[in-house]
């Protein structure tokens, strides 16, 4: 079995909430390679971790977050949602790949890539999301190592590929056979995929040759890894 990267899609979501600090490091003692959270601005430009619009699923609050600044958003859940810059710290040495949901602009990418830089967190961290997020990834640091996601069996178009040079393509799992595999590797990228959660998909999916897989079973994915 090739060296596998094993990601803990929003930490540990099976036993933690996810997008907390706890469930950043319930992953990584598991045994998590990476940890994959979700990045959204407050009201105040704040980078914080949360994968909805709202506040509503996880924090029983149907309130927009960018109606919200930071502190108001710490007062609403208790201080359970960190910033950005606190999941860094508290994933000091590990790998993180920040997914930014929505289409944030240039304006946003930037403010993530400044946090990024301000925790001197370059060097472990690397970007996911749809070709536009991506693209305001590349013009707010020209050396940010991008997986872009990407949704269908047609290839990304050279012209985007050369605008957003991603090292990673990052496929919903189903949409990945051997061939596709194949043909990414071909074309010089790295192949990553979200999110497996049985061990019969993970096991298939490593069988195919694919380097990274993202999951919500990081202890599944890790026993599957550690076996190779």
């Amino acid at each position: 079995m090739q060296k596998l990267t094993a990601v803990a899609h929003r930490g540990d979501p099976y036993r933690v909430r996810e997008n907390t600090i706890d469930s950043l490091r319930s992953a990584l003692e598991r045994g998590a390679d990476a940890v994959e959270i979700d990045v959204r601005l407050t009201r105040d430009g704040v980078p914080v971790l949360l994968h909805d619009d709202t506040l509503k699923r996880l924090w029983e609050h149907d309130r927009p977050l960018l109606s919200l600044s930071s502190d108001e958003v710490r007062g609403l859940t208790d201080g359970r949602v960190p910033t950005l810059a606190e999941a860094l710290k508290a994933t000091d040495g590990g790998r993180v790949m920040l997914d930014l949901p929505g289409t944030p602009d240039v304006r946003a990418a930037q403010r993530v890539v400044d946090v990024v830089r301000e925790c001197r967190a370059d060097d472990r961290v690397y970007y996911c999301a749809g070709a536009p997020a991506m693209l305001a990834v590349r013009r707010a640091d020209a050396a940010a190592e991008i997986a872009l996601t990407w949704t269908s069996l047609a290839p990304p178009r050279p012209a985007l590929l050369a605008a957003v040079r991603p090292r990673w393509l990052n496929y919903r799992f189903p949409l990945v056979d051997r061939a596709l595999a194949e043909r990414v590797h071909t074309d010089g990228y790295l192949l990553s995929v979200w999110t497996p959660d049985t061990r019969r998909s993970m096991r298939r999916l490593v069988d195919m040759g694919v380097d990274s897989i993202t999951t919500n079973r990081i202890d599944t994915l890790c026993a599957l890894r550690d076996e190779g």
